[in-house]
C-alpha cells in the first residue's frame, strides 16, 4: 500500500464529505425520527436513498477500476478486499442494529444531524465514541486473556 498521497488529498476529502452531508441532509436521513420510521417500516422512502447511493458507488468503483491502475487520490490499487465472514462481523452488525434502532442515527448521519442543528444527537455520538473505546479497550485486553488462559491450562 503506498504512503504517498496526492496533494490535493486533503481537500477531496473535505468536498466528498460537504457532498455526502448535504446528501443526508437532503433525503433527510439525518433526522432520526425519519430514519426510526424508516426502521419500522412505515416509510420505505430511505431504502431508495440508501440503494442509490450503493449503486452510484458500486458503478464509480467498476469504472474507476477498468479504467485506472490505481485510485487516482490514494495512489493504492484497486482490488477486492476479502474479509472473512467470522463470528466479530455477526455480532458487530447485531450491535450496531441494535444501536441504530435505538438512536435512530448512524455514525455519519449523526455528524450530519449536528448540521441541521439537532444538537441533542451529541448524547447519540458521545455514545458512539464511548462505545469504540470500550470495544478498543476490550480488544487490547483479550490477547493478555486467552494467553492467561492457555498459560493456566498448560
Amino acid at each position: 500500500m503506498s504512503t504517498s498521497r496526492h496533494p490535493l488529498f486533503t481537500a477531496l476529502i473535505v468536498v466528498a464529505g460537504l457532498i455526502q452531508g448535504f446528501g443526508l441532509a437532503y433525503s433527510q436521513m439525518a433526522r432520526p425520527e425519519v430514519v426510526l420510521n424508516f426502521l419500522q417500516l412505515e416509510d420505505l422512502g430511505l431504502l431508495f436513498v440508501m440503494g442509490g447511493a450503493a449503486l452510484v458507488a458500486g458503478i464509480a468503483i467498476q469504472i474507476g477500476s477498468r479504467l485506472l491502475e490505481t485510485a487516482p487520490f490514494t495512489g493504492t490499487r484497486y482490488q477486492r478486499r476479502e474479509k472473512s465472514f467470522d463470528r466479530n462481523v455477526i455480532v458487530g452488525g447485531l450491535v450496531f442494529g441494535v444501536g441504530w434502532g435505538l438512536s435512530g442515527i448512524c455514525p455519519g448521519a449523526g455528524y450530519a444531524s449536528l448540521g441541521i442543528g439537532n444538537y441533542k444527537i451529541l448524547w447519540a455520538i458521545a455514545g458512539m465514541f464511548i462505545g469504540a473505546y470500550a470495544q478498543g479497550y476490550w480488544r487490547a485486553l483479550r490477547p493478555a486473556t486467552e494467553s492467561m488462559t492457555d498459560a493456566t491450562s498448560n
